[in-house]
């Protein structure tokens, strides 16, 4: 036990130099001349200043040519991405890259692996890598080499569609001295949202860089003038009607803010499901997908167009609204089921309902009670219907997604003003200080260790200790209106509260895990509520699943002195400083009094400042 239990590696103490608030390990790749270009921001200016500039907490970046890691470690630490595939084919480089990653606490976000990446049916499944001696200059590509090359190596060669399948990626990074001659041309470049590219005419002269120039643009995606140079270009996805419905929900409204009545349309519930996508929607009478009916979780659509069903449909008479996918799950509901229903204020005709589809079959059989008391709390009380099978509806009114995760997290005016009404016939009842708790729901769903010692503190400063799962929708809603101080473990909870908040209150966040989520949660608060949001980050070390990144199963150990002192300096305790620390001993107990250990093998991992806030 002893051994995997043991505390993860603390980071290197030589660091050479600090680049947009990234530590870099000193190595042999790091002269005198490097690290003044690391120090000043210098290196790789212009695709970092472009990168930092498009890339958003939600996206999945691929980066091809990682080098010494820098590059990708501040685009990770600074936009909050979700996750950064990085390759590099000179194999010495993969090691610092590595303990690069490491030393920010960013390796859970941040891969390396050692291979270069082909497209088409000619891709070998090696190549000679050259290397430079310059030790960061290197090609592999057609057979040209550096002028300064002097050494080679063999490279695996990994096909450019597979990976993008596999790791979905939404923004391309692409410095590879050359190799983009033999990419740019010859790939699906339609996934992406943006790209950031420098070209090499030095290795294939001005028509190649026409080329790669050619297929970008072919692909839709736009020079920013802004961002680009000759050489280096930042690329975006051109929306010229102010948002398409092939393009992810914006806050500005565009497509989100649409409306459209159907006649004759049919639901398309998932045939087959995997985690990410799946085949789902609304074919109108003609057998057309119809894009504004899909669902997006960030900038990615989590909807395949529908396929037309293999059977005559089923039939449903009447006018219907389309309300889209239904979770059963509370905290999912909250952010991706109720995207639609700005358009109560906005129906053409009277409706009979809302009809959504599932995920899982067991999401088939019939609404949950909370669902019911959502539309409730929104002045409605218009049954669900939930399609299990293809069924062409008389009549569907079509919203457009006004509201979800990433930047859609703010929804949009007509969104937020529909939401203006939630809850305002439930009167405020309870206390003015509130701790909103998780530690009812079992280490299962993750939470905060030894979240019991912090709700005994929170109820000597006057907290009532609430925990949101042992009541309904309605005493949930006036709990929150009533507190004027909400401290509150990071949670679906809070979801609910920036429906129903006020920008009088308070808000304490807790943070739990690390991840994006946090902020989502803090943005859906400042936008709906108005409240003023304190982010407590007091993690002393997550401790997660052996084998396994930190996820939702995360269970944070609470830095006690830290989170009492943010807590005091924002004016929701009183003696921050007396908090005492949770001692190796009592978190170890704990881990092993829950059997957490030997069910799922948690183990410690260093903690990291959760992701920047979402940006636009």
């Amino acid at each position: 036990m002893s051994s995997a239990l043991s505390d993860a590696p603390t980071a290197p103490r030589d660091i050479a130099a600090r680049f947009h608030g990234v530590a870099v390990p000193a190595s042999p790749f790091l002269t005198e001349r490097r690290i003044t270009r690391l120090n000043s921001g210098r290196y790789e200016r212009e695709e970092v200043s472009g990168a930092l500039a498009v890339v958003r907490p939600e996206d999945r970046v691929l980066e091809l040519g990682a080098g010494i890691g820098a590059v990708g470690a501040a685009i990770a630490l600074n936009t909050g991405a979700e996750a950064v595939l990085a390759f590099e084919a000179n194999p010495d480089l993969v090691p610092a890259a590595r303990a690069l990653y490491a030393a920010n606490g960013l390796e859970d976000r941040v891969t390396v692996r050692h291979a270069a990446l082909g497209a088409g049916p000619d891709r070998p499944e090696s190549a000679t890598f050259r290397a430079g001696k310059s030790s960061l200059s290197g090609h592999v590509a057609s057979g040209l080499v550096p002028r300064d090359a002097d050494r080679r190596g063999d490279v695996p060669v990994e096909e450019f569609e597979a990976v993008a399948a596999a790791f979905r990626p939404t923004v391309l990074l692409m410095d590879i001295v050359g190799g983009e001659i033999d990419l740019l041309p010859h790939i699906d470049l339609s996934r992406f949202r943006a790209v950031v590219v420098e070209f090499h005419p030095g290795a294939y002269g001005q028509e190649g860089v026409k080329a790669c120039k050619s297929a970008l643009k072919r692909a839709g995606l736009a020079k920013r003038s802004d961002l680009s140079t000759r050489l280096v270009w930042t690329c975006e996805r051109t929306t010229p009607d102010a948002g398409r419905p092939e393009d992810s929900p914006r806050p500005e409204g565009g497509w989100s803010d649409s409306l459209q009545v159907l006649d004759g349309a049919v639901v398309v519930p998932p045939d087959t499901i995997s985690e990410m996508r799946f085949h789902a929607g609304v074919l109108t009478a003609e057998g057309a997908p119809c894009p504004e009916a899909a669902t997006w979780r960030g900038v990615r659509r989590i909807t395949a167009p529908p396929k037309p069903p293999a059977t005559p449909p089923e039939s449903l008479p009447g006018t219907w609204l389309w309300g889209g996918l239904l979770y059963a799950h509370f905290g999912h509901f909250l952010v991706e089921s109720v995207t639609r229903l700005w358009a109560l204020d906005h129906l053409p005709e009277p409706v009979e309902g809302i009809v959504f589809y599932a995920k899982f079959d067991a999401e088939t059989e019939g609404p949950r009670d909370f669902h019911g008391a959502f539309l409730h709390q929104l002045v409605t009380d218009l049954p669900i219907r939930i399609v299990s099978r293809p069924t062409e509806v008389a009549r569907l009114v079509v919203p457009g997604q006004a509201f979800g995760l990433g930047s859609a997290i703010r929804g949009t005016e007509r969104f937020r003003a529909a939401f203006a009404r939630f809850g305002a016939d439930t009167a405020p009842e309870g206390p003015e200080k509130l701790y909103v708790s998780r530690a009812g729901l079992g280490p299962n769903r993750g939470g905060l260790l030894f979240e019991s010692r912090l709700e005994e503190r929170l109820a000597a400063e006057g907290y009532e200790i609430f925990r949101p799962e042992r009541h309904d929708l309605q005493t949930q809603i006036a709990r929150y209106k009533a507190a004027r101080r909400i401290v509150a473990a990071e949670g679906s909870a809070l979801h609910l509260y920036a429906f129903c908040g006020d920008p009088g209150q308070k808000v304490a966040i807790v943070v739990r895990r690390m991840s994006k989520s946090t902020h989502h949660i803090r943005t859906h608060i400042e936008a709906f509520a108005g409240a003023e949001v304190t982010l407590a980050d007091a993690i002393g070390r997550a401790w997660v699943p052996e084998g396994r990144a930190p996820t939702h199963m995360t269970m944070a150990e609470i830095d006690f002195p830290r989170l009492g002192a943010t807590l005091e300096e924002a004016g929701f305790v009183s003696g921050g400083d007396t908090w005492a620390p949770v001692t190796e001993d009592e978190a170890r107990a704990f881990i092993m009094a829950k059997r957490l250990w030997r069910r799922r093998g948690y183990h410690p991992k260093r903690s990291r400042s959760p992701a920047a806030p979402i940006a636009d």
